[in-house]
Parts: C-alpha cells; sequence; structure tokens
C-alpha cells in the first residue's frame, strides 16, 4: 500500500496514500475541529469546520475528504482559519434556537464546546430562529428540529449502520429539515427500528431521549466503533 509524505504545520508527517488529510493530522497529533465528521460513518464534509490550507491554492479544503498527496504542505491553525471556524460557528448560532441554558444537552453539547474553544462570545448575524415543531410521536425519543445543525450524522448512522434508513433531509435553505419515514411523525414511522443510535451520534440537543431535562443528556458516541470492529473485525471490545 503506497505511503506518502507530507508536511502537516512544519512536521513532516507520513500516511498512507487513501488516509484523509484529517486522517493523517489526527494522527500526527494535531487537532481539526468537525461537527459533521463521526470516525465508523462516510465522510460528508458540510460542517465546513475542518477546513485547511494547502500550499499553492488559494482554496481551503475540507479535509475529511480531501486525500492526502506527496509532498503536499497543510496548515490546520492559521488565523485565517481561525477566524473562518468561528464565522462558521456563528452561523450555525443564528439559524436555528441555540439557547443553551434550556436545553438538555447544555454542557454536553458538541457545538457549545467548540464554540467556546474558538472564542464565540456573541454573534454577529441576525438570528433567524425558525418555529419548528417539535416531534415527541416517538415512544423513546423526541426530535427538535430548532436545534439541529444539518450534520446529517443520524441519517448516515441510520442508512450505514442501523440499515433502516428511516432518516433523510427534505428542502432547501433555512426550510431545510431532517424527516422521518418519508416525512411521517417519528411515531408512525414504520421503518425506525426504535434502536437509537441517531440520539446517541447527535451532537446537538436536536435529537433526545424522553424524561430528560436541561443538561442531563449525555450522549456516547463510542458505541460506533464498537459495532464496527465487531462486523468487520470480529473484534469485540467496549471502551466506554
Amino acid at each position: 500500500m503506497p505511503v506518502v509524505t507530507l508536511t502537516i504545520n512544519d512536521k513532516l508527517v507520513s500516511a498512507r496514500s487513501e488516509r484523509t488529510i484529517l486522517e493523517a493530522a489526527r494522527d500526527a497529533g494535531f487537532e481539526i475541529p468537525t461537527l459533521c465528521h463521526l470516525e465508523g460513518l462516510t465522510p460528508r464534509g458540510g460542517c465546513r469546520l475542518c477546513v485547511v490550507e494547502v500550499e499553492g491554492s488559494p482554496r481551503l479544503f475540507a479535509s475529511c475528504v480531501t486525500q492526502v498527496q506527496e509532498g503536499m504542505v497543510v496548515r490546520t491553525d492559521t488565523e485565517r482559519l481561525q477566524n473562518y471556524r468561528k464565522m462558521m460557528v456563528e452561523l450555525l448560532l443564528a439559524e436555528r434556537n441555540h439557547i443553551c441554558a434550556v436545553c438538555v444537552m447544555n454542557g454536553h453539547c458538541e457545538l457549545q464546546s467548540l464554540a467556546a474553544k474558538l472564542g464565540v462570545d456573541h454573534v454577529r448575524y441576525d438570528y433567524l430562529c425558525p418555529d419548528l415543531p417539535v416531534d415527541a410521536s416517538h415512544e423513546r425519543n423526541t426530535k427538535d428540529p430548532n436545534r439541529c445543525i444539518l450534520c446529517g450524522r443520524c441519517i448516515r448512522v441510520c442508512d450505514e449502520v442501523e440499515g433502516a434508513h428511516c432518516l433523510d433531509m427534505m428542502g432547501r435553505g433555512i426550510h431545510c429539515n431532517v424527516i422521518t419515514g418519508m416525512n411521517q411523525e417519528w411515531g408512525k414511522s414504520r421503518s425506525c427500528t426504535s434502536c437509537g443510535k441517531c440520539v446517541e451520534v447527535c451532537p446537538t440537543g436536536a435529537l433526545f431521549k424522553k424524561g430528560m431535562s436541561a443538561a442531563e443528556m449525555e450522549k456516547h458516541k463510542d458505541f460506533l466503533i464498537w459495532i464496527l470492529d465487531g462486523r468487520d473485525k470480529k473484534v469485540w471490545h467496549w471502551t466506554r
């Protein structure tokens, strides 16, 4: 399997040719923020928070879907990238209702944590906050699209891991929304297996278990690698 050598933040790094910049950077000890990306799911490149600079090109590259190349020179944490990521988080916060104090994921939310890490203490853009109906028809879980960032994790885990494909995305722009069972109420969708995988991979309070009050919901994404290692490698090890 071919191995390439590239430079990441002035450090020479070797990686297999099919690896992405994100994987190579993390293997080398460089952390790149992500929201839509989750190990075990197909990379999507949708949140644009993992963008990096590649020498010789004026544009930014989504590191989760860009393969490494021989001689590539990459920078992952320049002032330009920091400002861009901060802007992206502000836009996510402005698009929907993300009032942390009354959210079930307060203190455990990936968007909240990333905003704090990037120093987002205010939002420069007008809040859109569409009033979207909450779907509590499922016997175990609730879907609150007002807190959804459209990362697509729930859709991919439902399709690629559970194999149900109960979830999908509908609409464009501010009207884009995650739907269940061809836009049925979640509780009426016959394709839902009630496995709860979508809830565990959701980075915000858009999907949560019923009965949870503010700051009570903790999610565990490590089950995903446990399942995939068991299926592909016949190795079962619980890492929680």
